[in-house]
């Protein structure tokens, strides 16, 4: 009588590991509506959110990928830290570390969401085996520049890519219902940061929250 130990299974049917559970670009609106100071509490609050310990558990756990895209007018998408794979705590500790000093990439220029996202979207063909492909978006403004947002969105949705925001809002809710409206897919949300300096707790939220498949 043939006996299989669940050993033995495992000889014949070895269990297959998932390369990646998430493939995230974080997007960082640099418009001219951002100034300096406003841009460091940008990077400083990415940086810091990827120290927190309970991010850094879940990246390593998933082995998830990372981008930054830098963007703001109709020909200003740059890649400012390359796709990374957080294999380890070191892996998101250095990343963090080139988030802090990552130079701004451009100042005094238009605000183009559509553009940021397509050209998004063209850089997961570098990445293959995740189980989700994620944009998150911040800004603090509506477009002035650019083509039509809820095209790329819909763009988007058709490749399968979640799009995620955070709405940096002075006053009211004009951005975060723009976003909510033209710039997250179906399956995605937006999170709403009153002025720039919520925006490091904010940032945290959000990617826990993405990478821990927690939705509603």
């Amino acid at each position: 009588m043939l006996r299989l130990t669940f050993v033995s299974l495992l000889s014949v049917f070895p269990v297959m590991s998932q390369a990646c559970d998430t493939a995230l670009i974080l997007t960082i609106d640099v418009s001219n509506s951002i100034d300096m100071a406003e841009y460091r509490l940008q990077t400083d609050g990415l940086a810091d959110a990827l120290r927190d310990a309970e991010i850094i558990e879940t990246m390593v756990a998933g082995e998830n990928y990372l981008a930054v895209v830098q963007w703001s007018g109709v020909d200003k998408q740059t890649i400012s830290i390359p796709w990374t794979q957080m294999r380890t705590a070191l892996d998101v500790e250095a990343f963090a570390q080139k988030a802090r000093l990552m130079e701004r990439a451009f100042v005094l220029s238009d605000t183009a969401p559509a553009e940021a996202i397509y050209f998004s979207l063209g850089l997961f063909d570098q990445v293959t085996g995740c189980n989700r492909n994620v944009i998150d978006v911040s800004g603090d403004g509506t477009p002035n520049g650019g083509s039509d947002v809820r095209a790329a969105r819909n763009a988007a949705e058709r490749a399968g890519v979640t799009i995620n925001g955070i709405a940096i809002e002075s006053m009211g809710l004009a951005i975060t219902n723009f976003f909510r409206g033209a710039v997250i897919t179906r399956d995605g949300f937006v999170m709403t940061a009153r002025t720039h300096r919520e925006y490091p707790q904010t940032i945290r939220a959000k990617i826990l929250r993405e990478i821990s498949r927690i939705f509603g």
